[in-house]
């Protein structure tokens, strides 16, 4: 059995802000990252929850909570006095999957999530068909329309008569929200299982009939804004680019609820949508609402506000703090190391491919919208002394 010889490193749960994590995360933690790497391969059977509590000094609901929430993510299952297995799969043979991922190549987080999927126990490495603009005679990066080529692009797959597709919905351009239903009509007429990856591609907070694979982009709204107030900021803004994604929304209503848990009421609306590219927008924020703190939607936002206040003379984060979501690679290498929100990528794109596979078997199996928790990363940004590990 792939046990591995000892558990996570960090058993007194501190995280990279020098907090201490929950108990049951860190648990969870420890077994979901040893069955995603193979150290837990599909069929061992895990520690039991008498051993897992020992490990960790935890007690047995602790620890059954974490086990709860991998089996809610189908990675394992539980049975009366046969102890915890990870999730048994059948290795695909002679299935071919789609990836219509408009933002491929665009945006960082697409791209983990891909190597999540081929790296999956679950899945052959050849079983991922890339859409691209040349083998569904687009022109892309010459200047087509992306809503025209993520059409020509279903279709293709269509005619490849792929057994699923991975689709990560259109966002950034006015015309996104009807671009994805003409979409995903096209997949269903031809009756082609769809796992949304990071979104769905209704308007927020409508729900579409499809799995979907992400985070949970309200509660880490929430826990972004929330950081900033406990370090002492209640006059606080939030920048999101214009006809962003439905996940977007939900991190503004995570951030509103933040506010309004802490008891601060606004005189204006602090959520504000434009380029952070653009000086002018990013000064009549600044002269308007005056922020102390500012939560981006995602990192690529942040960065370019950064780049922005710099220009305009604002220190950072000496008169203004800034937070990011998603913590891609070069978030510790901007002007100011920023603080942001870690989600999982590579785990998003296993546990998609073992949602996907499960779809294809059970086909009558409900609609399933898997959130994967996400982690504050602390560095400059937020002007809180970042943690020795936080990298």
């Amino acid at each position: 059995m792939g046990r591995p010889r000892k558990a996570a490193e960090n058993r007194s749960g501190a995280g990279e802000t020098g907090r201490k994590m929950p108990k049951h995360q860190v648990v969870f933690d420890y077994l979901h990252s040893s069955i995603q790497s193979g150290a837990f391969k599909p069929g061992d059977r895990l520690p039991s929850e008498a051993e897992l509590g020992k490990m960790f000094d935890a007690s047995r609901i602790t620890v059954a909570k974490a086990v709860l929430e991998l089996q809610r993510m189908s990675l394992v299952t539980r049975r009366p006095g046969a102890g915890t297995h990870v999730q048994m799969r059948q290795k695909v043979e002679g299935h071919n999957f789609g990836l219509l991922i408009p933002e491929l190549g665009l945006t960082e987080i697409f791209e983990p999530i891909c190597h999540g999927m081929m790296r999956s126990p679950f899945a052959r490495p050849d079983s991922l068909l890339w859409g691209n603009a040349s083998i569904a005679g687009t022109t892309g990066a010459s200047g087509r329309d992306p809503a025209e080529e993520a059409e020509q692009l279903a279709h293709y797959f269509i005619g490849q008569r792929v057994s699923g597709v991975f689709f990560a919905p259109i966002e950034l351009i006015p015309d996104k929200d009807a671009a994805n239903r003409r979409v995903m009509r096209a997949l269903e007429r031809a009756k082609i299982p769809t796992v949304l990856l990071d979104r769905c591609y209704l308007p927020y907070p409508e729900r579409c009939e499809h799995d979907l694979v992400g985070i949970d982009n309200r509660r880490t709204g929430y826990l972004a804004t929330e950081h900033l107030i406990k370090l002492g900021v209640s006059r606080l803004a939030m920048v999101a680019e214009a006809h962003a994604a439905s996940t977007v929304d939900a991190r503004i209503t995570g951030f509103y609820e933040a506010l309004r848990m802490n008891g601060i009421h606004p005189e204006y609306d602090p959520a504000w949508r434009g380029s952070p590219q653009d000086l002018m927008f990013v000064k009549r924020l600044m002269d308007k609402v005056r922020p102390e703190g500012i939560v981006c939607a995602n990192d690529v936002t942040a960065a370019r506000l950064m780049q922005s206040l710099l220009a305009l003379g604002v220190r950072i984060p000496e008169e203004v703090r800034i937070v990011g979501i998603d913590d891609v690679k070069y978030a510790n290498l901007l002007p100011v190391p920023l603080t942001t929100m870690h989600q999982n990528c590579p785990a998003i794109g296993v546990i998609a491919m073992a949602t996907m596979l499960e779809r294809l078997e059970y086909p009558e199996l409900p609609t399933r919208e898997i959130m994967l928790p996400t982690r504050l990363v602390v560095r400059r940004s937020c002007g809180a002394e970042p943690a020795s590990a936080a990298v």
